[in-house]
């Protein structure tokens, strides 16, 4: 972190996340409301929705539905791993929570942007995601390949 040693970090740790989806999802709120999405949406179109993927918490120190929790609202979309959703249906919290203090995550996001380079964040978090999708396609790829070798 830029900012290692500075007393604001503890504040911000593991709330990166939160904060950037809900910035996101008021961005999707505000593309897909008004006069201009009415005439496109009378014309057909529809929204691509917002997709939080794979929120489990990789943290062992976060609650383990934290992402889920934190991501609920209409017309988006979340994928999580079994063990999550099992967690979830046993002490989750079902309450709309994705638009919930959008200003406080815009203060947040500041906050980050003081204490680390996001730039390079979301750099590096797309060359890690992208090669991890890569790797799965690829791995069923050959299973599919093997299956139908095996036909």
């Amino acid at each position: 972190l830029a900012g290692d040693g500075d007393p604001r970090v503890a504040d911000v740790l593991g709330t990166a996340a939160v904060a950037q989806a809900r910035l996101a999802y008021a961005r999707f709120v505000e593309r897909f409301s008004g006069e201009r999405w009415n005439r496109l949406r009378a014309a057909g179109a529809r929204p691509q929705r917002p997709l939080w993927a794979s929120t489990s918490t990789k943290n062992p120190s976060y609650p383990d539905t934290l992402y889920v929790d934190s991501l609920i609202g209409p017309a988006s979309i979340n994928t999580l791993p079994d063990a999550t959703l099992v967690a979830f249906e046993d002490h989750g919290t079902v309450s709309r929570t994705i638009d919930m203090d959008v200003d406080g995550a815009r203060r947040r996001w500041g906050e980050l942007g003081e204490l680390v380079d996001l730039e390079d964040v979301a750099t590096t978090l797309e060359a890690e995601g992208l090669a991890a999708f890569e790797r799965a396609f690829e791995e069923l790829l050959a299973v599919l390949e093997t299956r139908a070798a095996g036909l």
